[in-house]
This record gives structure tokens, C-alpha cells and sequence, in this order.
């Protein structure tokens, strides 16, 4: 443990001593057709990477601003300038996806634990979110959304390289879905970055309890890489709306887009790149790592429903910041993802508690708190996909749905999932990712997809098919599937081989606040 973090230490000391020249140099003078819209003082442009526009500039679907690219022959016209609501807002919706992982996601599944691990699922959410966003900026905001391939962005972004000109003290700029208008790409970042962060700690509620501090972190480290990264830029990264300027640049910049994003899925803020992507590797490392000592022997009852109801509710406040911000503006996109986000939760919440009540006899405040962020993981792929009908269909769905996911399904599948990860994020996530394609219809109230990326102009209720967009979200769901568990079985392989998955038997029993962290969560 003690070799793992010297050694973390020294990289990070050497990595971030070279960002210093290099996070600061001017950005690039030549650029791509598809390089983001520079600021308006200077004619330098820096590679922009954008995620996918999964329903439309009104249905915008990710959460990443895309490459301002101008035609030729619009090269004179004066350099959009970012608007000052738009880019409050998005600092505000950066700062509510950190209220939703610290404290919100750490005392949500902190309570769920017993008392003796509180503190060491405390500890593996916060440092992992630091660690990553440490590598985000690094390198893996550049590998997720900048030009590439179909499968992983380059490395014109790395240590944040060319996005600040500290010279001429201007900032390079980011598209956002509408046509002419921008961002600050450091905002887009920064949003970005808390998405990446929230996503890796989320794998945490799979193996609590049970697994070594510094096999957290060479997991996520590894599996961030190679999974988090590609999928982003698979699913997000576009030329950005300005690229299509005429009809005869449609193929090419398609062809520069991420391999899921041409193929046409829509995931407004996260259903297969977050949720689906974390739940899987949260599955197969309860396989790997296996149960707890006493799993189905002893009780194993949440320590604090109270923080775990706590958490939940700063999970609900800031996933509007997490649905809403994937907009990238202050627009009505921005507001129907907002009010769907509300709806969907508020009929999970109610869903949940009445299956239970059926089930069980009585609703508790576990399954009250669980609904909620149900409802939060369906809707994210389609809040700002479809209509208010159908998001409040979603979420009803995703209450009933998701209360199977933790008990019927995981019997079915045997896994110590400690904290319901794949029952909740995953089932959520696939039951979200499908419904888009169904509710995104125009013909059920939603915004459609765009036709034509040129004029922007949406799909028309006659032409559109929801069998053939369902089938394309089921394609993605798919490959998200197959890509997070392939890579966290081989990450999970590594860390094992190397630094060991999981502690003793007798640090176990004793618990990880003591055994890890040399201190507990209450006293004694």
C-alpha cells in the first residue's frame, strides 16, 4: 500500500510538473474544420471534441460541447462570443455533479454499510473522484473529446494543452448544440471532468466492505482508461453543429464522429456512458472479488438510513445540475430536462414504495430513498429526449423495474453487489436507454431526432420509427455492455496480480475504517 502511493505521488509530481509548460501554451494556429470556435480576440482555434446531439439542437443529447467549426466561406464572419448565462450556469451545474458524488453519492451508500466501514467508503469516493479528475485533466478530457477515431479522441488536449492562452490571455471556446453559440471550454471541462468522477465511484457500492483502498484505485485508474474514456468518445464526441455547414461535408464529418454516435443512439447525460458502464464493472467485480464473509449467514442491515436518505436527496438536487447542464446552455432544453429529471424521480419514489408496500407489507425509507435514484438513473439518457408524459412514464417504470433489479434479479444471478449497483444502475440504465427511443417519437410527445444536421430541422412524427430507434439504442446498451465488462474483467485481472484485490479475513471482520484508514466513523 505504502510502495502504491509513493509511487502515485512521484507520478503525479513528475505529470503535473510538465503540465505546467504545457496546460498553458497558446493553442494551436492551424485548425481542423471541426476545431472549436476561438475566442473572439484571436484567431487561434483548438480541437473541440462534442458529444453526439442525440435528439436534436432542441433535444440535445450529451453532455459535451462540440467543435465550432465555421465553413470557409463564413471564415470573416466575427467569432461567436460566449454567453455570460450560459456559462454561469454550467459552472453551477459542475458544482451540483460535486454535491451529487461529495457528499451526496459518499453518505448514500456510507449509510447503507455497517458502522465499521462507514469511513472506508467515505475515503474510496472521494479520493478515486480526486484521482480521477487528476487524470481527466491529464489526459483523459483530451482521449474523450478531441478528434480521433471512431473509437478513442487524440491527444491534442493533453495536460489540458492549448485551451488557455496565457500569452494573449484569451480562452479557446466550445459549441454547444446550437448553431453560432459557444462556451468556454474550460467550463466544458471542468463539467465534464465531474461526470468522469461520479461515474468511477459509483463502481464502489459493488464491492464495498471487502476490497484493499489501493486495489480501488488501480482499478479505476486502469478501467477509466480503457473503458470510461473510449465510451465517452464513442457515444459523445461530433464535429459540433457549425462542421455541417453544407450538405456535401455530411459524410466527412460524420465519419470523424464516435463509432455509437453514428450510428444514431441518443443518451442526453449518461444512461450507457455512467450508468450502464459502471454498473457492469461494478458486477463483475462482485464476482471476482466474491462475497462477504457471512453474505446471506449474518445480518448485514445499513448502518444509517437517515445519511442514507440524506445522501439521496443531494443526489436528487444535484443530478439536476448533471441532466439539465448536458444542454450546455440556459435554453428550454435545459428546462425539459430539468422538469423531466423532477417528474421521473418524484413517480420512481412512488412506484418503488407501492411495490414494496405490495411486496413486503410496509414501504420503507431504504426503498423510498432507492426509488429516488431509480428514477434519476432512467431518466438521465432521456431528460431531455422526450416529453414530460413520457419521462413520467419512465420513471414509473424504472421504480417498479429497478425494485426487481435488487431482489429478483440479483438471486438470479448470484452476486455479492453490496450496495445494489447493477440492480439500480444498471437496470435503470438499460430501462432508460430503451424507453428513449420509444418516447423520443413525436407521435408520444417527444422532440424527435434531427434529420438534417445542416438545417437542423427534426425528424417529422409520419417518417419516424420507433422499432428502428429502439433497436439502435439496444445496440448501444449492447456495446456499452460488452466493452466495461471485457475491460473490467482484465483491469480486475491486473490489480489482483499485482497488488491483490481483497484484505484478510480477519481485517474484514474487524472493518475497513480500522484495518485501511486506522480510525472509525463514530466512537467507541
Amino acid at each position: 500500500m505504502k510502495k502504491l502511493l509513493a509511487s502515485l505521488a512521484l507520478g503525479m509530481s513528475l505529470l503535473l510538473g510538465g503540465a505546467v509548460a504545457m496546460a498553458q501554451a497558446p493553442a494551436a494556429s492551424e485548425a481542423a474544420p471541426a476545431a472549436a470556435a476561438a475566442s473572439a480576440a484571436t484567431d487561434a482555434a483548438a480541437t473541440v471534441a462534442a458529444p453526439a446531439p442525440d435528439a436534436s439542437a432542441v433535444a440535445a443529447a450529451a453532455a459535451a460541447p462540440a467543435a465550432a467549426a465555421s465553413a470557409p466561406a463564413a471564415a470573416a464572419a466575427p467569432a461567436p462570443v460566449p454567453n455570460k448565462g450560459d456559462t454561469a450556469w454550467m459552472m453551477v451545474s459542475t458544482v451540483l455533479v460535486i454535491l451529487m458524488t461529495i457528499p451526496g453519492l459518499a453518505l448514500f451508500y456510507g449509510g447503507l454499510v455497517r458502522s465499521k466501514n462507514m469511513l472506508s467508503v467515505l475515503m474510496q469516493v472521494m479520493v478515486t473522484f480526486s484521482m480521477i479528475v487528476v487524470l481527466w485533466a491529464i489526459y483523459g478530457y483530451s482521449l474523450a473529446f478531441t478528434e480521433g477515431n471512431a473509437f478513442i479522441g487524440g491527444f491534442d488536449r493533453l495536460f489540458m494543452k492549448g485551451i488557455w492562452d496565457n500569452v494573449a490571455g484569451t480562452f479557446a471556446n466550445g459549441a454547444t448544440f446550437s448553431k453560432g453559440v459557444v462556451i468556454p471550454e474550460l467550463v466544458f471541462a471542468a463539467f465534464q471532468a465531474t461526470f468522469a468522477g461520479i461515474t468511477c465511484t459509483l463502481i464502489v457500492g459493488s464491492f464495498a466492505e471487502r476490497i484493499k483502498f489501493s486495489a480501488v484505485l488501480a482499478f479505476c485508474a486502469i478501467w477509466f482508461t480503457f473503458s470510461y474514456a473510449p465510451i465517452a468518445h464513442m457515444v459523445w464526441f461530433w464535429m459540433g453543429p457549425d462542421a455541417y455547414s453544407a450538405a456535401g461535408v455530411v459524410d466527412a464529418m460524420n465519419a470523424k464522429a464516435g463509432f455509437v454516435w453514428q450510428m444514431g443512439a441518443l443518451d442526453f447525460a449518461g444512461g450507457t456512458v455512467v450508468h450502464i458502464n459502471a454498473a457492469v464493472a461494478g458486477l463483475v467485480g462482485a464476482y471476482m472479488i466474491g462475497p462477504r464473509i457471512g453474505y446471506g449467514k449474518e445480518s448485514m442491515a445499513p448502518h444509517s438510513l437517515t445519511l442514507t436518505m440524506v445522501g439521496s436527496a443531494l443526489l436528487w438536487v444535484g443530478w439536476f445540475g448533471f441532466n439539465a447542464g448536458s444542454a450546455l446552455e440556459a435554453n428550454g432544453t435545459a428546462a425539459l430536462a430539468f422538469i423531466n429529471t423532477f417528474f421521473a424521480t418524484a413517480a420512481a419514489v412512488l412506484t418503488w414504495s407501492i411495490g414494496e408496500a405490495l411486496h413486503k407489507g410496509k414501504a420503507s425509507m431504504l426503498g423510498a430513498a432507492s426509488g429516488a435514484v431509480a428514477g434519476l438513473v432512467a431518466i438521465t439518457p432521456a431528460c431531455g429526449n422526450v416529453g414530460i408524459g413520457g419521462a413520467l412514464v419512465i420513471g414509473s417504470v424504472a421504480g417498479f423495474a429497478c425494485l426487481w433489479g435488487v431482489t429478483g434479479l440479483k438471486k438470479i444471478l448470484g452476486a455479492d453487489d453490496t450496495l445494489d449497483v447493477f440492480g439500480v444502475h444498471g437496470v435503470g440504465g438499460i430501462l432508460g436507454a430503451l424507453l428513449t427511443g420509444v418516447f423520443n417519437s413525436p407521435n408520444l410527445g417527444g422532440p424527435s431526432t434531427v434529420a438534417d444536421l445542416v438545417t437542423m430541422t427534426m425528424t417529422t412524427p409520419d417518417a419516424y420509427s420507433i422499432a428502428a430507434q429502439v433497436w439502435i439504442q439496444a445496440k448501444a446498451v449492447l456495446i456499452t455492455i460488452v466493452w466495461s465488462g471485457v475491460v473490467s474483467f482484465v483491469a480486475y485481472k491486473i490489480v489482483d496480480m499485482t497488488i491483490g484485490l481483497r484484505v484478510s479475513e480477519e481485517a474484514e471482520r474487524e472493518g475497513l475504517d480500522i484495518t485501511s484508514h486506522g480510525e472509525t466513523a463514530y466512537g467507541r
